[in-house]
């Protein structure tokens, strides 16, 4: 039986610190009452360990985890050798249209260094709500979308596979290890340094996107 120093994620009870989490404009943070535990790694185990959920039919995960793997091997090993684990979660599709879900975060906590990244639609449609998105909103993915529209849902942004999967490993991953870092090295580790904090990640993902970057091939979706 577990003590509670183990027991790294248990209902109705905070786990760790949660930082990142790169997300559409009203996505709500209270993701984090699971029904899992996530313990440290065993001495001697590989690391990351990556989980695996199936995504459903409604969503796809736009990386593998080989190719996940490929973009840590990119990267100095000080910089990844404290992750723990990479969770590719499934979301479900009520919370996603209800902007409960966000694309990625970052949590630690009881030796759990972890990394989640949810699953994009199939439709590739990413949902900004009904009043026309913020400039700002906009400008952050323009390097990767400008295909602003809007329907009977709402304002999206229309993806191309390609596109989004670069955005995964060129940035979305790439800012959750940024905030893994911070939080490993304790930089910017306080409420009073957020925005330090917030552009030092910033940074990180600019500087080395350019040392994980190649040409990316569409992926079946859901072929991992």
């Amino acid at each position: 039986m577990q003590t509670r120093k183990y027991t790294a994620w248990k209902k109705n009870r905070k786990f760790g610190d949660v930082m990142g989490g790169r997300k559409r404009p009203k996505i709500a943070d209270n993701i984090f009452n699971r029904q899992h535990n996530l313990t440290a790694p065993n001495e001697g185990q590989e690391t990351p360990i990556f989980i695996l959920d199936n995504p459903s039919r409604d969503f796809y995960f736009p990386v593998t985890v080989d190719e996940v793997k490929e973009t840590l091997r990119r990267l100095p090993k000080d910089h990844i050798d404290h992750l723990t684990h990479i969770w590719f979660q499934k979301v479900k599709k009520a919370d996603y249209l209800d902007g409960k879900t966000i694309q990625g975060s970052f949590i630690c906590g009881s030796g759990v260094y972890l990394i989640v990244l949810n699953p994009f639609p199939t439709d590739n449609k990413m949902r900004l709500g009904k009043n026309k998105p913020l400039k700002k909103v906009l400008n952050y993915y323009k390097d990767f979308t400008t295909d602003l529209k809007e329907d009977e849902n709402g304002w999206y942004l229309k993806w191309t596979v390609e596109k989004i999967k670069q955005y995964y490993l060129e940035n979305l991953l790439l800012h959750e290890i940024g905030h893994s870092i911070d939080s490993f090295y304790k930089r910017y580790w306080s409420k009073a340094t957020e925005q330090k904090r917030e552009n030092w990640v910033d940074n990180y993902v600019a500087v080395w996107a350019d040392q994980v970057r190649e040409n990316y091939e569409p992926i079946e979706k859901n072929a991992l």
